[in-house]
Protein backbone atom coordinates (compact mmCIF):
# COMPACT_ATOMS: atom_id res chain seq x y z
CA UNK A 1 0.00 0.00 0.00
CA UNK A 2 1.30 3.46 -0.85
CA UNK A 3 2.04 5.80 2.02
CA UNK A 4 0.06 9.03 2.30
CA UNK A 5 3.22 10.97 1.46
CA UNK A 6 3.93 8.96 -1.68
CA UNK A 7 0.30 9.15 -2.80
CA UNK A 8 0.35 12.90 -2.31
CA UNK A 9 3.55 13.24 -4.29
CA UNK A 10 2.13 11.16 -7.13
CA UNK A 11 -0.97 13.34 -7.16
CA UNK A 12 1.12 16.53 -7.28
CA UNK A 13 3.33 15.18 -10.05
CA UNK A 14 0.24 14.16 -12.01
CA UNK A 15 -1.32 17.59 -11.59
CA UNK A 16 1.87 19.28 -12.73
CA UNK A 17 1.90 17.18 -15.89
CA UNK A 18 -1.80 17.40 -16.73
CA UNK A 19 -1.39 20.71 -18.53
CA UNK A 20 1.06 19.09 -20.94
CA UNK A 21 -1.48 16.58 -22.17
CA UNK A 22 -2.79 18.62 -25.06
CA UNK A 23 0.51 20.16 -26.10
CA UNK A 24 1.64 17.26 -28.23
CA UNK A 25 -0.36 14.51 -29.84
CA UNK A 26 0.95 11.01 -29.29
CA UNK A 27 3.41 9.85 -31.96
CA UNK A 28 1.62 8.70 -35.09
CA UNK A 29 1.13 4.97 -34.94
CA UNK A 30 2.02 4.82 -38.64
CA UNK A 31 5.25 6.78 -38.25
CA UNK A 32 8.45 5.21 -39.48
CA UNK A 33 10.17 3.31 -36.66
CA UNK A 34 13.35 5.37 -36.98
CA UNK A 35 14.72 4.31 -33.61
CA UNK A 36 14.24 0.57 -34.05
CA UNK A 37 17.54 -1.16 -33.39
CA UNK A 38 19.22 2.12 -32.46
CA UNK A 39 20.44 3.64 -29.20
CA UNK A 40 19.46 7.05 -27.86
CA UNK A 41 22.42 8.60 -26.05
CA UNK A 42 21.89 11.28 -23.39
CA UNK A 43 24.93 13.45 -22.74
CA UNK A 44 25.05 14.95 -19.25
CA UNK A 45 27.31 17.87 -18.33
CA UNK A 46 28.10 16.52 -14.84
CA UNK A 47 29.61 13.39 -13.31
CA UNK A 48 27.90 10.16 -12.32
CA UNK A 49 25.86 10.72 -9.17
CA UNK A 50 27.16 14.27 -8.86
CA UNK A 51 23.90 16.20 -8.83
CA UNK A 52 20.35 16.60 -10.11
CA UNK A 53 21.52 16.83 -13.74
CA UNK A 54 22.68 13.22 -13.58
CA UNK A 55 19.78 11.97 -11.44
CA UNK A 56 17.08 13.51 -13.65
CA UNK A 57 18.76 12.41 -16.88
CA UNK A 58 18.80 8.83 -15.63
CA UNK A 59 15.19 9.12 -14.47
CA UNK A 60 14.04 10.09 -17.96
CA UNK A 61 16.38 7.54 -19.58
CA UNK A 62 14.62 4.74 -17.70
CA UNK A 63 11.26 5.58 -19.28
CA UNK A 64 11.57 7.45 -22.60
CA UNK A 65 12.50 4.51 -24.86
CA UNK A 66 9.02 3.00 -25.25
CA UNK A 67 7.62 6.41 -26.23
CA UNK A 68 9.88 6.72 -29.28
CA UNK A 69 8.98 4.92 -32.52
CA UNK A 70 10.99 1.71 -32.52
CA UNK A 71 11.64 1.63 -28.74
CA UNK A 72 15.40 2.29 -28.76
CA UNK A 73 17.85 1.40 -26.04
CA UNK A 74 18.75 4.49 -23.98
CA UNK A 75 22.14 5.17 -22.39
CA UNK A 76 23.50 8.06 -20.34
CA UNK A 77 26.97 9.40 -21.06
CA UNK A 78 28.48 11.69 -18.45
CA UNK A 79 30.76 14.39 -19.80
CA UNK A 80 31.76 16.81 -17.05
CA UNK A 81 34.38 19.46 -17.67
CA UNK A 82 35.02 23.12 -18.46
CA UNK A 83 31.92 24.32 -16.60
CA UNK A 84 29.59 22.50 -18.99
CA UNK A 85 31.35 23.64 -22.16
CA UNK A 86 32.74 20.18 -22.97
CA UNK A 87 29.28 18.62 -23.15
CA UNK A 88 27.81 21.56 -25.08
CA UNK A 89 30.56 21.44 -27.70
CA UNK A 90 30.18 17.68 -28.05
CA UNK A 91 26.43 17.91 -28.55
CA UNK A 92 26.61 20.83 -30.97
CA UNK A 93 29.58 19.85 -33.12
CA UNK A 94 30.25 16.12 -32.87
CA UNK A 95 26.98 14.39 -32.02
CA UNK A 96 25.02 12.93 -34.94
CA UNK A 97 22.24 15.23 -36.14
CA UNK A 98 19.66 12.52 -36.58
CA UNK A 99 17.91 12.40 -33.20
CA UNK A 100 20.01 9.63 -31.65
CA UNK A 101 21.78 12.01 -29.25
CA UNK A 102 20.31 14.57 -26.88
CA UNK A 103 21.79 16.25 -23.84
CA UNK A 104 21.12 17.85 -20.49
CA UNK A 105 23.47 20.83 -20.46
CA UNK A 106 24.43 23.17 -17.65
CA UNK A 107 21.57 25.62 -17.20
CA UNK A 108 23.98 28.57 -17.45
CA UNK A 109 25.26 27.59 -20.89
CA UNK A 110 23.32 30.48 -22.44
CA UNK A 111 25.27 32.90 -20.22
CA UNK A 112 28.50 31.32 -21.41
CA UNK A 113 27.40 32.17 -24.94
CA UNK A 114 26.03 35.58 -24.00
CA UNK A 115 29.39 36.56 -22.52
CA UNK A 116 31.25 35.20 -25.55
CA UNK A 117 33.44 32.65 -23.75
CA UNK A 118 35.83 31.65 -26.52
CA UNK A 119 35.96 27.96 -25.57
CA UNK A 120 32.26 27.52 -26.30
CA UNK A 121 31.73 26.46 -29.91
CA UNK A 122 27.95 26.28 -29.86
CA UNK A 123 24.86 28.43 -30.34
CA UNK A 124 22.10 27.45 -27.94
CA UNK A 125 19.48 29.33 -29.96
CA UNK A 126 20.09 26.93 -32.88
CA UNK A 127 19.75 23.80 -30.78
CA UNK A 128 16.42 21.97 -30.69
CA UNK A 129 15.10 22.17 -27.14
CA UNK A 130 13.14 19.07 -26.18
CA UNK A 131 11.62 19.92 -22.81
CA UNK A 132 12.20 20.79 -19.16
CA UNK A 133 11.91 18.40 -16.23
CA UNK A 134 12.20 20.95 -13.43
CA UNK A 135 12.83 24.66 -13.16
CA UNK A 136 15.58 25.55 -10.75
CA UNK A 137 14.63 28.11 -8.18
CA UNK A 138 17.80 27.42 -6.26
CA UNK A 139 18.28 28.59 -2.72
CA UNK A 140 21.39 29.61 -0.87
CA UNK A 141 21.32 28.11 2.60
CA UNK A 142 23.80 28.71 5.42
CA UNK A 143 24.75 26.47 8.35
CA UNK A 144 23.18 27.57 11.62
CA UNK A 145 26.56 28.43 13.18
CA UNK A 146 27.54 30.80 10.34
CA UNK A 147 27.76 34.51 11.16
CA UNK A 148 25.41 35.12 8.24
CA UNK A 149 21.86 34.20 9.28
CA UNK A 150 20.12 36.23 6.57
CA UNK A 151 21.45 37.66 3.32
CA UNK A 152 21.61 41.20 4.71
CA UNK A 153 24.29 39.99 7.15
CA UNK A 154 26.59 39.18 4.20
CA UNK A 155 27.15 42.87 3.49
CA UNK A 156 29.21 43.07 6.67
CA UNK A 157 30.11 39.48 7.57
CA UNK A 158 31.91 36.83 5.47
CA UNK A 159 30.16 33.67 4.30
CA UNK A 160 32.15 30.69 2.99
CA UNK A 161 30.17 29.35 0.02
CA UNK A 162 30.73 25.98 -1.64
CA UNK A 163 30.45 26.61 -5.40
CA UNK A 164 30.11 23.35 -7.35
CA UNK A 165 28.95 24.44 -10.80
CA UNK A 166 29.25 27.08 -13.47
CA UNK A 167 25.95 28.76 -12.62
CA UNK A 168 26.91 29.12 -8.97
CA UNK A 169 30.36 30.49 -9.67
CA UNK A 170 28.97 33.11 -12.04
CA UNK A 171 26.17 34.05 -9.66
CA UNK A 172 28.22 34.42 -6.49
CA UNK A 173 31.07 36.23 -8.23
CA UNK A 174 28.57 38.70 -9.68
CA UNK A 175 26.91 39.32 -6.28
CA UNK A 176 30.29 39.99 -4.66
CA UNK A 177 31.22 42.60 -7.23
CA UNK A 178 27.84 44.17 -7.93
CA UNK A 179 26.54 44.42 -4.38
CA UNK A 180 29.60 43.98 -2.23
CA UNK A 181 28.44 40.79 -0.51
CA UNK A 182 31.31 39.21 1.43
CA UNK A 183 31.06 35.76 -0.18
CA UNK A 184 34.18 33.62 -0.06
CA UNK A 185 33.94 30.96 -2.77
CA UNK A 186 35.36 27.47 -2.34
CA UNK A 187 35.54 25.38 -5.51
CA UNK A 188 36.83 21.90 -6.20
CA UNK A 189 33.98 19.80 -4.83
CA UNK A 190 32.60 17.45 -7.49
CA UNK A 191 28.93 18.12 -6.85
CA UNK A 192 26.30 19.17 -4.37
CA UNK A 193 26.48 15.80 -2.64
CA UNK A 194 30.08 16.47 -1.70
CA UNK A 195 29.10 20.02 -0.77
CA UNK A 196 26.50 18.79 1.72
CA UNK A 197 29.08 16.58 3.38
CA UNK A 198 31.50 19.50 3.46
CA UNK A 199 28.91 21.60 5.30
CA UNK A 200 28.45 18.94 7.96
CA UNK A 201 32.22 18.72 8.39
CA UNK A 202 32.49 22.48 8.83
CA UNK A 203 34.61 22.95 5.71
CA UNK A 204 32.13 25.41 4.18
CA UNK A 205 29.22 27.43 5.57
CA UNK A 206 26.81 27.68 2.65
CA UNK A 207 25.69 25.91 -0.51
CA UNK A 208 22.97 26.29 -3.14
CA UNK A 209 20.61 23.66 -4.54
CA UNK A 210 17.21 23.55 -6.25
CA UNK A 211 14.69 24.27 -3.49
CA UNK A 212 12.34 21.48 -4.57
CA UNK A 213 15.22 19.01 -4.16
CA UNK A 214 16.81 20.39 -1.01
CA UNK A 215 13.58 20.62 0.98
CA UNK A 216 13.09 16.88 0.42
CA UNK A 217 16.57 15.38 0.76
CA UNK A 218 17.47 17.53 3.76
CA UNK A 219 14.03 17.97 5.32
CA UNK A 220 15.61 17.05 8.65
CA UNK A 221 18.03 19.99 8.41
CA UNK A 222 15.11 22.34 7.93
CA UNK A 223 13.06 20.71 10.68
CA UNK A 224 15.94 20.82 13.14
CA UNK A 225 16.95 24.38 12.15
CA UNK A 226 20.44 23.30 11.10
CA UNK A 227 20.37 25.73 8.18
CA UNK A 228 18.92 29.11 7.33
CA UNK A 229 17.63 29.71 3.80
CA UNK A 230 18.94 33.18 2.99
CA UNK A 231 18.32 33.76 -0.75
CA UNK A 232 16.30 32.54 -3.74
CA UNK A 233 17.99 32.71 -7.13
CA UNK A 234 14.96 32.33 -9.43
CA UNK A 235 12.58 34.99 -10.68
CA UNK A 236 9.55 33.03 -9.48
CA UNK A 237 9.54 33.03 -5.69
CA UNK A 238 8.74 29.75 -3.94
CA UNK A 239 5.37 30.10 -2.17
CA UNK A 240 6.68 28.21 0.86
CA UNK A 241 9.61 30.61 1.39
CA UNK A 242 7.87 33.78 2.54
CA UNK A 243 10.29 36.47 3.58
CA UNK A 244 13.28 34.95 1.76
CA UNK A 245 14.36 37.51 -0.87
CA UNK A 246 15.07 36.74 -4.50
CA UNK A 247 18.35 37.87 -6.05
CA UNK A 248 16.50 40.46 -8.13
CA UNK A 249 15.06 41.96 -4.93
CA UNK A 250 18.57 43.01 -3.89
CA UNK A 251 18.88 45.49 -6.76
CA UNK A 252 19.19 49.07 -5.56
CA UNK A 253 18.25 50.64 -8.88
CA UNK A 254 16.82 49.70 -12.29
CA UNK A 255 20.20 48.86 -13.81
CA UNK A 256 21.17 46.53 -10.97
CA UNK A 257 17.78 44.82 -11.14
CA UNK A 258 18.27 44.20 -14.87
CA UNK A 259 21.67 42.64 -14.25
CA UNK A 260 20.31 40.49 -11.44
CA UNK A 261 17.42 39.41 -13.68
CA UNK A 262 19.88 38.40 -16.39
CA UNK A 263 21.70 36.13 -13.93
CA UNK A 264 18.39 34.67 -12.76
CA UNK A 265 17.28 33.58 -16.24
CA UNK A 266 19.10 30.20 -16.18
CA UNK A 267 16.76 29.09 -13.39
CA UNK A 268 13.94 28.99 -15.97
CA UNK A 269 15.98 26.55 -18.06
CA UNK A 270 16.70 24.42 -15.02
CA UNK A 271 17.11 20.76 -15.89
CA UNK A 272 16.18 20.57 -19.56
CA UNK A 273 16.97 18.41 -22.56
CA UNK A 274 18.14 19.70 -25.90
CA UNK A 275 19.23 18.19 -29.22
CA UNK A 276 21.79 19.29 -31.81
CA UNK A 277 20.87 21.76 -34.56
CA UNK A 278 19.96 20.57 -38.02
CA UNK A 279 17.58 17.78 -37.04
CA UNK A 280 14.67 17.00 -39.37
CA UNK A 281 11.51 18.71 -38.12
CA UNK A 282 9.75 15.33 -37.83
CA UNK A 283 12.51 14.03 -35.56
CA UNK A 284 12.29 17.08 -33.31
CA UNK A 285 8.54 16.55 -33.06
CA UNK A 286 9.06 12.87 -32.17
CA UNK A 287 11.54 13.73 -29.42
CA UNK A 288 9.29 16.41 -27.95
CA UNK A 289 6.24 14.18 -28.08
CA UNK A 290 8.16 11.30 -26.49
CA UNK A 291 9.41 13.57 -23.71
CA UNK A 292 5.89 14.79 -22.95
CA UNK A 293 4.49 11.25 -23.04
CA UNK A 294 7.28 10.06 -20.74
CA UNK A 295 6.46 12.63 -18.08
CA UNK A 296 2.80 11.54 -18.17
CA UNK A 297 3.65 7.83 -18.00
CA UNK A 298 2.38 6.18 -14.81
CA UNK A 299 5.65 4.32 -14.26
CA UNK A 300 7.62 7.55 -14.62
CA UNK A 301 5.29 9.38 -12.21
CA UNK A 302 5.71 6.61 -9.65
CA UNK A 303 9.49 6.62 -10.13
CA UNK A 304 9.61 10.40 -9.65
CA UNK A 305 7.48 10.07 -6.52
CA UNK A 306 9.88 7.48 -5.09
CA UNK A 307 12.63 10.05 -5.62
CA UNK A 308 10.34 12.56 -3.86
CA UNK A 309 10.52 15.00 -6.76
CA UNK A 310 8.21 17.91 -7.43
CA UNK A 311 8.34 18.38 -11.21
CA UNK A 312 7.78 21.61 -13.13
CA UNK A 313 7.76 20.43 -16.76
CA UNK A 314 7.77 22.69 -19.79
CA UNK A 315 7.30 21.66 -23.45
CA UNK A 316 10.16 22.10 -25.88
CA UNK A 317 8.53 24.84 -27.97
CA UNK A 318 8.00 27.04 -24.90
CA UNK A 319 11.51 26.32 -23.70
CA UNK A 320 12.88 27.33 -27.11
CA UNK A 321 11.15 30.70 -26.75
CA UNK A 322 12.65 31.25 -23.29
CA UNK A 323 16.13 30.50 -24.61
CA UNK A 324 15.75 32.97 -27.46
CA UNK A 325 14.36 35.72 -25.22
CA UNK A 326 17.23 35.26 -22.78
CA UNK A 327 19.40 37.22 -25.21
CA UNK A 328 17.08 40.25 -25.27
CA UNK A 329 19.22 42.56 -23.15
CA UNK A 330 20.84 45.79 -24.24
CA UNK A 331 24.53 45.65 -25.16
CA UNK A 332 25.26 48.03 -22.28
CA UNK A 333 23.66 45.74 -19.69
CA UNK A 334 25.39 42.68 -21.15
CA UNK A 335 28.75 44.47 -21.07
CA UNK A 336 28.31 45.51 -17.45
CA UNK A 337 27.17 42.01 -16.46
CA UNK A 338 30.14 40.45 -18.25
CA UNK A 339 32.59 42.80 -16.54
CA UNK A 340 31.36 41.57 -13.16
CA UNK A 341 32.47 37.98 -13.76
CA UNK A 342 35.89 38.56 -15.34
Amino acid sequence: MQSGLQSGLIARVGAALLALGAVFAAPNAGAEDFYRGKTLEIIVSSGVGADSYDALSRLVARHIGPHLPGNPNVVVRNMPGAAGILAANQLYNLAPRDGTTIGMLDQSIYETQLFKVSELKADVTKMNWVGRVIANNAVLFAWHTAAVQKIADAYAKPLIVCSTGSAGQLRWTMLKRLLGLKLQLVTGYKGTGDGLVAMERGEVEALSMPWTVFRVIRADWLRDHKVNVVLQTGLDAAPDLPGVPRMVDLGRNAEERQILELFSQPEKVGRSFTAPPGLPAARVAELRAAFTATLKDAAFVADAARMRLDLSPLPGAELQTIIEKSFDYSPAIIAKAEALIH
